[in-house]
């Protein structure tokens, strides 16, 4: 077992983009209940399954393992609660051996750009670039799992 801990903050502008290099992710829920989800996803060639506990603070327990990228693609098409979530992730160094994640959104949540850090304990001290702007670790609207029921392109903003 392992913990996730990890911090999301929206992205303000377009200067993350300057030599940052994307990978398509998409990826489905076959579990969105609050207390755990049961994510499916395929990066590239690779397909893996996570289920991860109950968020408190920023931290979670997490379990993930690798699974047969057919059999992800097949449960996406047909067992994975709708819309699938489609994204591009941007991986920057965040210096001190820390990685900023940057997800732009597609489909019915595109406009959404996030950024999260995943930090090895809470009280972790990390520099937050220009581009870095509200956090947003503790509203569950941005919670990928409930991406999927209140997708970004439907919210009044």
């Amino acid at each position: 077992m392992s913990k996730e801990i990890e911090r999301k903050f929206l992205v303000i502008g377009d200067d993350w983009r300057k030599g940052a290099v994307g990978t398509l992710y998409r990826q489905g829920y076959l579990n969105s209940a609050k207390e755990r989800t049961v994510r499916i996803r395929t990066i590239d060639d690779k397909a893996f399954m996570t289920v991860k506990g109950l968020t408190i603070g920023c931290t979670r327990i997490e379990f993930e393992y690798e699974i047969p990228h057919a059999d992800c693609v097949k449960m996406l098409d047909e067992l994975a609660e709708k819309p699938i979530i489609e994204k591009t992730r941007y991986k920057i160094s965040a210096g001190n051996g820390l990685t900023w994640e940057i997800d732009e959104f597609h489909g019915v949540n595109e406009g959404l750009v996030v950024a999260e850090i995943e930090l090895p304990s809470e009280d972790t001290d990390f520099q937050k670039p220009n581009w870095i702007g509200e956090e947003v670790s503790s509203d569950p609207r941005y919670f990928n799992s409930n991406l999927v029921t209140n997708p970004f392109t439907t919210w009044n903003k």
